[in-house]
C-alpha cells in the first residue's frame, strides 16, 4: 500500500489520559485526522494520582490557551519545604508561572478533552487494543469494541499513550526494564481540622514519611509510607493507617477526616529503551514511569506530547526535509529527559526513605547546600519544574538553539500567545524575512511572523511550536 492510498485515520492515539488528549488535540488543531481510542467507557473517571502542574507544563498549556483557566481550578504554591530544612523558592523561576499549581489530574483532562473534541478528534471509548502490525507505509491496530466485536483501524502513525501497562508497548515486544522503588504508599484526599504551618511539605522520621499539599478548596492531598507496613496493593487501607503514618512522619495528623478516596499503590522505575519503532511511538507512562517524588509524571508525559505533535504534523504536511530524522529526534530529545526524571525522582524518594543516622545527616547537609548555594538550587528547581530542560542544537545551528524560549514580549504580543497558532514563530527585524536554514521543518505558509520591540535588534530567532528555539542568526 502506498502512502497516498486511503487510511482510516492519519494518526491513531491509544489512551485518553492527559498525554494522549494533548497530543490528539494538537494534531487535530493542525488539521490532522486523529482517532483516539480509550478502553474505559466514556465518563468513567481515572484514578487521579497526579496533583501538581509545574511551570513548564503551564507554559505549554498557555501556548494552547488553557493555562489561565486551569489556574482557577486549584491553588498556586510559591514555596515548598522538604525534609524540614530544604526551602525551595519557586518564585525565583524565570517564568510567568513561577509556582506549582496544585489541582487534580481530572481538571487537566477535562480541559484537554474539551479542546480535543472542539478540534475534531474522533473518540472511541470502551475500545481495547489487541494487536499492532505495520509495514513501510501504514500501521494497523486490531481492536475490540464495546460490544465485543473485533475490527481494525489503519493509520499512517500510531502513538501509545496507554500508561504503565501499555498494550502498545507489549504489542511491539518492547521490554520495560526496571523495578519497584517503593511499596505500600497510601494516598488520599482528605479534609483537615487543623491548618498546617506549611502549605506544601515533605518530611520523614526514618521509619516513615508523609507528604501534604492543598488543593485550595478545603481538600488536601496526603501521601504516606511506613517502613513497618509493607504489604501488597490489594491489602485493605483505611484512614486510621494514614493517620498513624502521618503522625510518625510529621508529628501530627492535623485532624484529617472525611476522605473522598483512599488507595494503596506501589511505584516502579522503568523506561522503554526506544520511544519509536517504525511508525509507532510511545509517550507518557507507556514510555517511562518513576516515583511520585517531585510530581513529574504527568508533566513529563504532557511535554512528551508537545514534542511529538508538531513533528508528526510536519511529516504529514510534507514540510519536513528529512522526515525520518525529524521523527527520530523525538526519541533522541525525550529519552534523556525521561532518564533524568527517573534519576531525580528516585533520588528524592530515597532521601525521603533515609533510615540510618548517616544517610539522614547526608540529607540534611544536601538540603543546607541547596539552601546556601543559589545556582545549585536554581538548577534543581529548573529540572523539577521543566524550565531547565534543553535539547541538543540541530545540526548546523548553535546555542541558544535547543533551549526553552522565555515568554518574551514582542510587538504582536507575548510569544506564548503567538504559539497558540500551533506553528513555528519567526522573530526578526522589520523588513524582508531572513533566509531560514534548509533543514528547518517549516514552510512559509505555516509560519507566524513577529518583530522585536526594539528596532535596533537585528538578530532573527525561529521558535518551534513546543516553545524551544530551533535556530538563531549570528
Amino acid at each position: 500500500m502506498s502512502s497516498t492510498e486511503r487510511t482510516d485515520t492519519q494518526v491513531l492515539v491509544i489512551g485518553a489520559g492527559p498525554t494522549g488528549l494533548l497530543l490528539a488535540g494538537d494534531l487535530a488543531a493542525a488539521g490532522v485526522d486523529v482517532t483516539l481510542v480509550e478502553r474505559r467507557p466514556h465518563g468513567l473517571a481515572n484514578m487521579t494520582r497526579a496533583f501538581g502542574v509545574h511551570a513548564r507544563t503551564l507554559e505549554q498549556l498557555d501556548a494552547r490557551g488553557l493555562a489561565d483557566e486551569l489556574l482557577t481550578t486549584g491553588t498556586t504554591l510559591g514555596r515548598a519545604r522538604l525534609f524540614g530544612r530544604l526551602d525551595l523558592d519557586l518564585t525565583r523561576l524565570p517564568s510567568r508561572f513561577n509556582h506549582l499549581l496544585v489541582t487534580p489530574q481530572y481538571e487537566v483532562e477535562r480541559l484537554l478533552e474539551r479542546r480535543a473534541e472542539a478540534a475534531g478528534v474522533t473518540f472511541r471509548y470502551g475500545t481495547e487494543l489487541r494487536g499492532v502490525r505495520q509495514d513501510a507505509d501504514t500501521v494497523t491496530a486490531e481492536l475490540t469494541g464495546p460490544d465485543g466485536t473485533r475490527h481494525t483501524l489503519t493509520a499512517r502513525h500510531l502513538v501509545g499513550t496507554d500508561g504503565v501497562r501499555s498494550a502498545v508497548r507489549s504489542a511491539l515486544g518492547l521490554p520495560f526494564p526496571g523495578g519497584s522503588v517503593i511499596r505500600s504508599l497510601v494516598l488520599a484526599d482528605v479534609r483537615l481540622t487543623d491548618e498546617p504551618t506549611e502549605s506544601f511539605s515533605v518530611d520523614g522520621s526514618g521509619d516513615s514519611f508523609a507528604f501534604l499539599a492543598p488543593f485550595g478548596d478545603g481538600w488536601y492531598r496526603v501521601m504516606g509510607w511506613s517502613r513497618t507496613r509493607q504489604v501488597d496493593d490489594g491489602e485493605p487501607v483505611d484512614l486510621d493507617e494514614l493517620r498513624e503514618i502521618t503522625r510518625g512522619a510529621l508529628g501530627t495528623d492535623l485532624g484529617m477526616h472525611d476522605p473522598r478516596w483512599i488507595s494503596r499503590f506501589h511505584s516502579d522505575e522503568r523506561q522503554s529503551p526506544s520511544y519509536r519503532v517504525g511508525r509507532v511511538f510511545l509517550a507518557g507512562d507507556a514510555a517511562h514511569v518513576h516515583s511520585p517524588a517531585g510530581g513529574q509524571g504527568m508533566n513529563t508525559g504532557l511535554q512528551d506530547a508537545a514534542n511529538l505533535s508538531w513533528k508528526l504534523t510536519a511529516v504529514l504536511r510534507g514540510t519536513a526535509p528529512d522526515p525520518d530524522a525529524l521523527l527520530d529526534s523525538y526519541h533522541s530529545e525525550r529519552h534523556p529527559v525521561g532518564a533524568t526524571v527517573l534519576r531525580t525522582s528516585g533520588a528524592l524518594v530515597r532521601l525521603a526513605m533515609a533510615h540510618s543516622p548517616l544517610t539522614r545527616a547526608a540529607r540534611s547537609l544536601a538540603a543546607g547546600f541547596l539552601n546556601a548555594v543559589r545556582p545549585a538550587s536554581a538548577r534543581a528547581m529548573g529540572m523539577i519544574s521543566g524550565i531547565g530542560i534543553a535539547y541538543a542544537p540541530p545540526a548546523g545551528s548553535h546555542r541558544p538553539a535547543g533551549r526553552r524560549a522565555p515568554d518574551i514580549r514582542l510587538r504582536e504580543g507575548r510569544l506564548y500567545e503567538l504559539l497558540r497558532a500551533g506553528e513555528f514563530v519567526l522573530i526578526a527585524p522589520e523588513g524582508p524575512p531572513p533566509a531560514l536554514p534548509a533543514a528547518a521543518p517549516v514552510s512559509p505558509g505555516h509560519l507566524v511572523r513577529a518583530t522585536w520591540p526594539d528596532p535596533a535588534r537585528r538578530t532573527a530567532v525561529l521558535i518551534r511550536p513546543d516553545g524551544h528555539i530551533h535556530w538563531t542568526s549570528r
